[in-house]
């Protein structure tokens, strides 16, 4: 079953992992590919290693959580870390406590420094931590790295989270992610449905206490607490993907406390959770569209227009033959030269295919990638697949699928019946053929969630909403950036987003990929740089090039 909803994928990370990929498909010889993910002890706890937790008693009160101040140690070469206590539950804040990993790349020019810039990469369930240490990779400027300190965190629940949201172990996982999520039958749907109840059974039996208490509204709460902790008046924040959710949910809460805040790929907060679904659906077909395009007009291209046709005319075909893949792929799932069993089978085909969309720049591979599975090789796909799954070569997975599976369905409002799912993932396949149905049904656990979205006619306990509709009223300037093409985050969520937020401005990018800031534009770098540094926000509708 698919799983890529709202998870970013950094650049320099993918690309990376795509050279390797690459060379396995132009080999004969089983794969030793080089990963560039984290290796499985530092994916499960989230930071490169244990860090001390704040220094003093343990807080009981808010106010007492608010006076924290982080106990740093060198760590990574040119890092620092720490621990940060947040309660369970704001209402009861001395009952349980999260300890979340911290870590700090400090301004390079301290003489200049302006303050700590937040930043979270997106998922839910990627990891802060993570994100902040490829800081000195090319996710930031060296404007930025000269006048900020950068500082990521896993949320609550996620990565090195204490404690951490464990629902699946790796073998079901690898069932999950592999299920045929576009049924045609009675009994391809059986299993759609009785996969989506064991995760969500799973969950319920392996984190139940936790599962109230890991919502957005929350991880907000832990962001204020974290900004007083670094000693910041104000909060400074750059959030990508599902991470302006959490940026948006905290102007909602704090808006006085809001200094900068740069939310890009938004995620529209007034959609329902299968709005979510369609609409993303919709953004990777577009985008496959782009890139079968393209990739018309390449040599040893899979696709081709017909006779005297645009390459536009590519896309038709590009769908059909791509669909005709994925479908024989799961009745006999392709060769797959990694080790592990798992099968190239439709549903990690469509998975791998997703993986390289996010990133234009990986276009050569998915080119790369198709062209090997049309000659019965499913490898590269598979491989991009567990990428974007954050899976480990001998079989474990980080968390992030189940922090994910967590979040989102609190967050927003899920249909509680199946009938709701069949017309949904109906009217998804008709706008997006190739990732309409297997989306629509990506979704499903959350039908089953043994925590009920207040959203849905219930509240959660602890305190814990869901993400609602977002004003952020006496916030200063919010900075809201979309790709057009964001296959993702369609760029319409941004529109709605910056709508939404009393003070949003919207700054567009005619580019193809997840998100905006460093993915090619010197345009959107400059006035993402210009705004965090100085404030200057644009035209609110300025679109770069």
């Amino acid at each position: 079953m698919t799983g890529f909803h709202r998870t970013t994928a950094p650049l320099t990370v993918l690309t990376l992992l795509a050279v390797a990929v690459f060379a396995v498909g132009c080999t004969s010889a089983a794969p030793s590919p080089v990963r560039t993910t984290p290796s499985a002890s530092a994916r499960a706890s989230g930071t490169p290693a244990p860090a001390p937790a704040a220094s003093g008693p343990a807080p009981v009160t808010l106010a007492q959580y608010y006076a924290q101040r982080l106990h740093w140690r060198p760590c990574e070469k040119y890092f620092e870390c720490a621990r940060l206590l947040v309660p369970f539950d704001y209402s009861r804040p001395a009952w349980r406590r999260f300890s979340l990993p911290v870590i700090k790349l400090p301004a390079a020019d301290p003489a200049a420094r302006i303050g700590a810039l937040v930043i979270n990469p997106g998922g839910p369930g990627g990891s802060g931590v993570q994100y902040a240490l490829a800081a000195r990779s090319g996710e930031f400027t060296s404007a930025i790295l000269a006048r900020f300190d950068i500082v990521g965190f896993d949320p609550r629940g996620v990565g090195g989270s204490e404690p951490a949201v464990r629902c699946m172990s790796g073998p079901q996982l690898d069932r999950y992610f592999a299920t045929n999520d576009a049924p045609a039958t009675a009994a391809q749907l059986a299993t759609v449905i009785s996969e989506s109840k064991l995760y969500a059974s799973q969950c319920a039996r392996n984190a139940a206490s936790l599962l109230p208490y890991v919502g957005t509204v929350n991880a907000a709460k832990d962001m204020d607490v974290l900004r007083a902790a670094v000693g910041e008046s104000s909060l400074t924040y750059l959030g990508k993907s599902y991470g302006t959710v959490l940026g948006a949910s905290y102007a909602q809460q704090f808006p006085s406390r809001v200094r900068a805040m740069v939310l890009d790929g938004a995620v529209d907060p007034t959609l329902t959770g299968i709005q979510l679904d369609v609409a993303q659906a919709q953004g990777f077909e577009s985008a496959f569209g782009q890139f079968a395009a393209w990739c018309a007009t390449q040599s040893w291209c899979p696709f081709a227009a017909p006779s005297g046709q645009p390459a536009a005319a590519a896309v038709p075909g590009a769908v059909s033959k791509v669909a005709g893949l994925l479908a024989a792929a799961n009745q006999h799932p392709l060769a797959n030269l990694l080790a592990g069993g798992q099968p190239a089978d439709g549903a990690m085909l469509l998975t791998g295919i997703a993986t390289a969309l996010y990133l234009r720049a990986e276009w050569p591979v998915l080119k790369s990638a198709l062209s090997s599975a049309f000659s019965g090789d499913g490898t590269i796909l598979v491989e991009l697949a567990n990428f974007l799954m954050e899976r480990n070569p001998n079989g474990t997975y980080s968390n992030l699928s189940d922090a994910e599976l967590s979040v989102d369905c609190i967050d927003r409002p899920w249909p509680r019946t199946l009938t709701a799912w069949r017309a949904a993932a109906s009217a998804a396949s008709k706008t997006a053929p190739l990732f309409g149905a297997p989306l629509g049904w990506g979704s499903l656990p959350c039908a089953y969630w043994p925590v009920v979205s207040g959203g849905a006619g219930g509240r959660p306990p602890g305190g814990a909403e869901p993400v609602t509709r977002v004003r952020a009223a006496g916030a200063p300037p919010i900075l809201v950036v979309g790709d057009l093409h964001d296959p993702a985050t369609p760029y319409e969520w941004a529109v709605s987003l910056a709508r939404e937020l009393a003070s949003g401005v919207l700054l567009g990018w005619n580019g193809e990929g997840h998100t905006s800031y460093l993915e090619g534009s010197t345009c959107v770098n400059d006035i993402v740089d210009a705004y965090l540094i100085s404030l200057r926000t644009p035209r609110s509708g300025t679109i770069c090039p």
